[in-house]
């Protein structure tokens, strides 16, 4: 079986190069976005409050996203929420380049961009069993694997170059760009229409999928764990990393190259996962989040550099692993026709605690100390690991034989 295998069809080349190309610009907006609200206030609650009005919009609408992602072709609802974020994006970037940005506009054009991905994140989760055979779905997973990271590591570099040289304002302009040229290729897909049941109602659907949902103790329980996981990551890599970052690394640069590092370790893991399978998918998976405690240890020192970007790198090992086995998993156990609906009570459960995290990290590292926060952090991502292998469930979930 050729590792590239799923590249031969027509409509995985067109995601895999609409992903990319997304993929690409946005890899670049975090480390803009953070630097813009340092330098605009130098505040860590104020990014973290920028950071989580982009979130709570998530939040609110993703499992409507899923419904409609489930009701009308997939690759539209990209299309349409990949233009909502690009004007958004390109907002931002005038904004920032003229030098007319204001904090409550930051946070509102990251509101946009959070909505928009409430639709796309569904949609786009659901949209591969309908292209690439079940054989093949691991490769594609790791090929889409491959290239988020690889854009990742190049974005994440450049981007924290970019700003340093040239400022936040042309990263965010080079991704609202990437949005409209990923929406054309999304466009150019040819999938069957939506999977509407006649007599159904949206919030009967919700009711449906919340039912399918709580029925499968793997599903809620990694959901649950990846609630405190995702939350205590996010507030203290995304709110408290470039604040130390500024103060004992140089700034942008640095932890840019601490997020490229992290890349690398997915990039190189997800070359290895085209040929690795696993036979107890979630088992294996589940051992990879482990490693995400390392980073934080590390700027609990803080560490030097080097050993910050070491332990990114490993932690990006990890992050892979699971996140390959963890999409071939629900595309195995989930019907298609339900696929959209009930990844988006994952992100919801994965998501639901992250705007309390990215606003509170500041507030608490004020009173406590960086130090004891991210070491917090790291504790309750061993602990929640730990606790989810109790579960028969998600130790004993078996690749299936087709």
């Amino acid at each position: 079986m050729s590792r590239l295998g799923p590249l031969r069809e027509r409509e995985f080349r067109l995601l895999f190069a609409g992903r990319t190309i997304s993929m690409a610009g946005s890899a670049m907006a975090p480390i803009a976005l953070a630097f813009a609200v340092l330098d605009l206030t130098h505040s860590t609650t104020d990014l973290g409050l920028v950071l989580a009005a982009r979130t709570v919009p998530t939040v609110g609408f993703i499992l409507f996203g899923g419904v409609i992602a489930d009701r009308l072709p997939r690759h539209r609802v990209m299309v349409a929420s990949n233009l909502t974020s690009g004007a958004g994006q390109a907002i931002t970037a005038a904004l920032l380049i003229t030098g007319h940005a204001q904090l409550w506009e930051l946070g509102a054009l990251a509101a946009v961009n959070g909505s928009s991905s409430a639709f796309f994140m569904p949609a786009s989760s659901g949209i591969l069993p309908q292209i690439v055979a079940a054989p093949l779905r691991q490769q594609a997973n790791a090929i889409l694997g491959l290239a988020r990271n690889g854009t990742s590591i190049v974005g994440a570099a450049l981007g924290g170059l970019l700003v340093a040289a040239a400022g936040p304002g042309w990263a965010i302009g080079i991704d609202a760009m990437s949005y409209g040229l990923a929406a054309a290729f999304l466009a150019a897909l040819n999938l069957p229409p939506g999977l509407r049941i006649e007599g159904s109602t949206m919030f009967k659907e919700l009711h449906d999928g919340w039912r399918d949902f709580w029925s499968r103790t793997w599903l809620w329980a990694i959901v649950l764990q990846f609630a405190i996981v995702n939350a205590v990551g996010a507030g203290a890599t995304n709110v408290l990393g470039p604040s130390v970052a500024n103060a004992h690394y140089g700034g942008a640069g640095a932890f840019g190259a601490i997020l490229a590092a992290t890349s690398l370790g997915l990039v190189l893991t997800g070359t290895v996962m085209l040929r690795w399978r696993p036979h107890r998918l979630l088992r294996t998976a589940t051992f990879g989040v482990f490693p995400m405690a390392l980073p934080l240890i590390a700027f609990a020192g803080p560490a030097p550099l080097v050993v910050v970007i070491v332990a990114g790198f490993v932690s990006g090992v990890g992050i892979e692993i699971f996140g390959v086995l963890w999409d071939t998993a629900m595309q195995q156990e989930i019907p298609g026709e339900k696929l959209s609906r009930l990844s988006a009570y994952d992100m919801l459960g994965s998501l639901v605690l992250i705007p309390i995290a990215l606003a509170t990290a500041g507030p608490v590292a004020q009173v406590i100390g960086q130090r004891r926060t991210f070491i917090g952090a790291a504790v309750l991502i061993v602990v929640m690991t730990a606790l989810v292998l109790l579960s028969r469930d998600v130790r004993d979930l078996e690749r299936k034989t087709i």
